[in-house]
């Protein structure tokens, strides 16, 4: 992955960590399911697929995912001007990213506490 995505990444991931609660969920196997789904739909909505919205908790994961994908669209214009090959390398990098900052390396012990 060459730098200029990995800074795109990085915009994308600070764009999530400052508006989206729902990476705030207090048990890391919530916080897996989020991401996977919110982005999920997202990348499936910026490569002009359609989600999966039969069931009550996917149409949910719907709306969160529109909303980040519209909210990418419309401040970030390169998300408009990319390739689906590179909105794909995009979105799957930023899952990744998401998930070590909300998950893998988060200092929040609480994550992994077993009662929960």
């Amino acid at each position: 992955m060459d730098e200029t995505m990995k800074e795109k990444i990085e915009i994308l991931a600070d764009y999530i960590m400052h508006r989206c609660l729902w990476q705030f969920h207090s048990r890391a196997w919530d916080r897996e399911r989020q991401n996977a789904q919110i982005l999920g739909v997202a990348k499936q909505l910026l490569l002009g697929e359609e989600p999966d919205l039969s069931t009550p908790e996917l149409k949910c994961y719907w709306l969160d995912g529109f909303h980040l994908a519209k909210g990418f669209r419309q401040r970030f214009d390169w998300v408009n001007q990319m390739s689906k090959e590179e909105l794909a390398t995009l979105m799957d990098g930023l899952k990744e990213r998401v998930d070590y900052l909300t998950i893998h390396g988060s200092l929040n012990k609480e994550l992994t506490v077993a009662a929960y």
